[in-house]
């Protein structure tokens, strides 16, 4: 055998055996096409920040997730808060310094046009968190996604940017010991694989920046967009129809974004999410870290603890957005 072809021979995979889990690819175009595919949200917002050389300081909203913190403190970075208003918009005066960054939330995956607004005003130094906005154009400098937040995929977070590529030198994440959870919400009641779920959203919390894993890759690329986006679409048109009156959130018109996370409610009832888990409608807290950072006066305090997150997911169609419209009403 020549050199080159031993060379092909070690660098074969494995031929035969048993199967694997098939995911067969649905799709010839990407999301977003020049997106860096990495292994979480989270890390992707590092990938950015370890790019951005002049970087000293991130403005960040007092109504986000905690685990935008994690980034910046695995790599010295200070950061500010900022507070936003009722319509989720920025409601301080943010003056950028020399090596300062804003970070913005597209908030429940509604805030698209806004988006546009702001990166007339920030330029290249801000960075728009699209995690609950999959679907949204690709418009900044900076951006990142966390398509787990929109499909059953292990890991993945796609990170969109001007700064050098250095992916290839990453390492590739593996996820076969974390998809418990995901083969447990098919065959059980989501509470019984809840406790896999939080284990297994540690592991990545721990885990080093790293390229996406095969399994997920595959997920990703297997999945019908189109149709997530339609059904999403329409479950979310359907409630708004239905509840848009009794709203206390500024919901815009649905030709101002891509596609929606959740539905949300903002219902002076406090007890109203207790009363949808109870009916088995398990609706999020976005983010329980916010009321150690306010107080019940603030109004991200008022919409961690308002804001009902009503699921509206490629799972569901008509019937069950019709048994939580039931719910409510029963509950208000």
């Amino acid at each position: 055998m020549v050199a080159d072809q031993c060379e092909i021979a070690i660098s074969m995979k494995p031929i035969g055996g048993y199967f694997e889990w098939e995911f067969p690819p649905t799709r010839k175009q990407e999301l977003h096409e020049n997106a860096v595919y990495l292994n979480s949200g989270r890390h992707a917002l590092e990938y950015i920040l370890r790019g951005l050389k002049d970087v000293k300081c991130i403005w960040i909203p007092y109504f986000t997730c905690d685990v935008v913190l994690q980034p910046l403190k695995r790599l010295g970075i200070s950061y500010k808060f900022y507070r936003i208003n009722k319509n989720l918009e920025i409601d301080d005066n943010v003056s950028l310094s020399d090596g300062e960054y804003l970070l913005y939330t597209n908030y429940y995956g509604i805030k698209d046009a806004y988006v546009r607004e702001i990166i007339a005003i920030y330029g290249s130094h801000i960075i728009i968190d699209n995690a609950q906005a999959l679907y949204c154009e690709a418009v900044a400098c900076h951006q990142f996604y966390s398509p787990r937040k929109f499909i059953g995929m292990p890991d993945g977070g796609l990170a969109v940017t001007n700064v050098t590529d250095i992916s290839d030198s990453l390492p590739i994440d593996n996820s076969n010991d974390r998809c418990s959870h995901l083969l447990k919400r098919l065959e059980l009641r989501p509470s019984e694989g809840y406790c896999d779920f939080k284990t297994n959203s540690k592991k990545i919390a721990d885990a080093q920046l790293s390229q996406i894993s095969p399994i997920s890759k595959r997920i990703f690329e297997s999945v019908d967009l189109a149709f997530i986006k339609q059904r999403r679409c329409e479950n979310f048109a359907f409630l708004q129809e239905e509840l848009g009156y009794a709203n206390k959130l500024n919901v815009p018109k649905m030709e101002n974004f891509e596609c929606p996370l959740v539905y949300p409610f903002w219902s002076d009832n406090v007890d109203l999410k207790k009363k949808l888990i109870d009916a088995n409608i398990f609706v999020a807290t976005y983010w329980p870290n916010v009321f150690d950072w306010t107080i019940p006066s603030d109004v991200e305090y008022e919409l961690a603890n308002q804001v009902v997150c009503i699921p509206i997911d490629q799972r569901y169609g008509k019937e069950e957005m019709e048994y939580i419209l039931e719910k409510i009403r029963y509950n208000e």
